[in-house]
C-alpha cells in the first residue's frame, strides 16, 4: 500500500511508528499556548505562542509577527524546524535580516525612498543603500503586535493586530493591519492579511520566512528542486529596483518553469546575477491577481523528502536565495548560517509598484480594504 504525504504527517502528529503509518488519521489541534520569550530594551514583553495541527508545528513571536520555528515531518516521520530564526529576542533586535517577519507598510524595495500619490511626494525611511527596503528602518518587522490565540472548527491560530500611524516611516495616512495565521486539519499553515487607511496610501504586506526543508542549519539549499508558475521576471538595476521591464525567462537563469534544482544557474555569468550576488527577483506569476489562492510554487528537499507547496492570490513572488548571509550569525539551532542556507519565497505585489504605473497597482484609499491569502502546504 503506498502511503501518502498527508497519511505520514498525521501519524507522525500522533506519534506513531512506520509500521502503522498505513492506517493514521489526522491528529486534532491544540488550543495556542503562550509564554514569554523575552523582553525589549525599553521593558516591552515579547511573547511566543506555540501552535499545532496536522502534523505542523509552528512558533510565533509577538514582535514582528516573528515565525521563530515551523517544524514538519520527513519521509521517515522525523521532524525538524525548516525555518531558520534566532533562539533569544536581543538577536532579532540586533541583527536578523528578517528571519521570518511580517513585512510591511510595503514589502520589498521602494527606489529612493519616494512616491508620487495624488499629486503630493513622499520620502520614506531610507535602509537599503539610498532606497527604501521592507517598510524602511523601523518597519512592522521591529514592531510589538497584538495577538490573540484561536482555536475554531478545524484551525487553530492567531490573530495579530498593528495600528500604523499617519506618517510612520514617512507612509500617508493611519494603516489598521490584521493578520491571521492559520494551521488546517491537514497541517497547511495560511496567512490572510487585511488593511484599511484613512488617507490613501500604499501597503503591500508579505511575510519573510527563510526555507531549508532540510532543516535549519543542515547547509546549502543548492539542491532543492524548485517550480515557479511564471514566464516572465521584473530585471533589477545595480540597487535591485526593477527596470519597468518585464522580461521573458526563457534562456535565462530565471527560467523554473520546469522543476531544476535551485543550484544548477546560480552561478552563470549573467548580470542580473551579479546584481543580486545571487537570486533576488521578482516573478511575475502567469496567473496574475486571482480571486482566491492559486498555485504559484513548489519546493521539494530530495534528501527528506519534504515538499512545500505555495497558492497566493498575488500578482508577484520575489525569490531570495539568501545571497547576504555571511557567517556572522548563528541560528536556533547553535549552526552559522552561511550563503545559500536558506531561501524566501515571498507572495507580493512587485518592487517599487509606486513608481511605475505600469505594474499592478499598490493603492489602498479610505473606505477600501486591502486582502490577500498565501497557504503553505508541506507534505513528503
Amino acid at each position: 500500500m503506498e502511503t501518502s504525504r498527508r497519511t505520514v504527517i498525521a501519524a507522525a502528529a500522533a506519534g506513531l511508528t512506520a509500521a502503522t503509518i498505513g492506517t493514521a488519521h489526522a491528529a486534532g489541534g491544540k488550543k495556542p499556548v503562550r509564554e514569554l520569550f523575552g523582553k525589549l530594551a525599553d521593558g516591552t514583553k515579547v511573547h511566543r505562542w506555540s501552535l499545532e495541527n496536522g502534523g505542523t508545528r509552528l512558533k510565533v513571536l509577538s514582535y514582528g509577527g516573528i515565525v521563530q520555528s515551523l517544524e514538519i515531518p520527513d519521509r521517515h516521520g522525523r521532524y525538524r524546524n525548516i525555518a531558520l530564526g534566532f533562539g533569544d529576542i536581543d538577536s532579532y533586535v540586533a541583527s536578523s535580516p528578517y528571519f521570518g517577519a511580517l513585512i510591511g507598510r510595503y514589502g520589498n524595495r521602494i527606489g529612493k525612498g519616494r512616491f508620487t500619490l495624488d499629486g503630493t511626494d513622499h520620502q520614506l525611511s531610507v535602509n537599503d543603500g539610498v532606497n527604501s527596503l521592507h517598510g524602511g528602518a523601523k518597519g512592522f518587522d521591529k514592531r510589538v503586535w497584538d495577538v490573540e490565540g484561536f482555536s475554531s472548527g478545524s484551525g487553530v491560530g492567531l490573530v495579530l493586530h498593528y495600528t500604523s500611524v499617519d506618517g510612520e516611516m514617512g507612509y500617508p495616512g493611519t494603516l489598521r493591519a490584521k493578520v491571521t495565521y492559520t494551521l488546517t486539519r491537514h497541517g497547511d499553515w495560511r496567512i490572510d492579511y487585511e488593511a484599511t487607511t484613512d488617507k490613501a496610501t500604499v501597503v503591500n504586506l508579505t511575510s519573510h520566512v527563510y526555507w531549508n526543508l532540510a532543516g535549519e542549519g543542515s547547509g546549502s539549499i543548492y539542491d532543492h528542486e524548485l517550480e515557479i508558475a511564471a514566464s516572465r521576471y521584473t530585471p533589477v538595476d545595480s540597487g535591485l529596483i526593477p527596470t519597468g521591464e518585464l522580461a521573458k525567462v526563457a534562456g535565462t537563469p530565471f527560467d523554473f518553469r520546469r522543476t531544476k534544482t535551485v543550484g544548477r544557474d546560480i552561478r552563470v555569468a549573467h548580470q542580473q546575477l551579479l546584481y543580486g550576488k545571487g537570486i533576488d527577483h521578482n516573478w511575475v506569476l502567469d496567473k496574475g491577481i486571482t480571486a482566491k489562492p492559486e498555485h504559484v510554487a513548489t519546493l521539494r528537499d530530495p534528501s527528506s523528502g519534504r515538499t512545500l507547496t505555495i497558492a497566493s492570490n498575488e500578482p508577484g513572488l520575489q525569490f531570495y536565495s539568501g545571497n547576504f548571509l555571511d557567517g556572522t550569525l548563528v541560528g536556533t539551532g547553535g549552526h552559522i548560517y552561511r550563503q545559500g542556507d536558506a531561501l524566501c519565497l515571498e507572495t507580493q505585489h512587485f518592487p517599487d509598484s509606486p513608481n511605475h504605473p505600469s505594474f499592478p497597482s499598490t493603492v489602498l484609499r479610505p473606505g477600501q480594504t486591502y486582502r490577500t491569502s498565501t497557504v503553505h502546504s508541506f507534505g513528503v
